[in-house]
């Protein structure tokens, strides 16, 4: 089983008419040097967040609209459906250090204080077992905003109880 930390959420009140919404990707201003660091960030990702990519990037997630290394206030998220308001986070061995933990929760309650939802998963969780994070993800999703009951394939269909997460609907595993 995968373990991951998850925030919960704080749950904010449609804006009142003129004054916008977070629909979608919010329109806030990002310094130039946050978004040249998420560009850097993009380019030298880890070989579990390359992996986790390759599936979130792939659509096959309910059709969820991922981003990676997208910045947030200054923060930059691992990956980020703003639809949904929701976080993942694929955390290496520097995350096991008391300062960097201390970090971590004030980010995350950060974000959750902007109604975002924060799920970690370590490096080895996703090397080791990509099919049970994806699934956690998807999860997630399904809590974050809830969307129909059943999870629409990129080629049409379903999820069902037999099918896998991260193979394509032909049965080829992708990796």
């Amino acid at each position: 089983m995968v373990d991951s930390k998850v925030s919960t959420p704080v749950r904010h009140p449609p804006p009142l008419a003129g004054e916008g919404g977070e629909r979608g990707m919010p329109h806030t201003q990002v310094s130039d040097i946050r978004r040249d660091r998420a560009k850097q960030l993009r380019r030298t990702m880890t070989r579990a967040e390359t992996l986790l990519w390759r599936h979130l990037k792939a659509d096959r997630l309910a059709c969820l609209n991922f981003r990676r290394q997208a910045p947030i206030g200054n923060y930059i998220a691992d990956f980020v459906v703003h639809a949904c308001k929701l976080i993942v986070e694929v955390d290496g061995e520097s995350h096991d250090f008391e300062e960097r933990i201390r970090h971590d929760d004030r980010r995350d309650a950060w974000l959750t204080s902007r109604g975002y939802r924060v799920i970690r998963f370590t490096n080895d969780d996703v090397l080791k077992n990509l099919e049970g994070v994806v699934l956690r993800i998807a999860e997630a999703a399904v809590q974050a905003a809830p969307l129909s009951l059943t999870l629409p394939r990129k080629r049409g269909g379903n999820f069902t109880a037999g099918s896998s997460l991260t193979s394509d609907p032909d049965g080829a595993e992708k990796l």
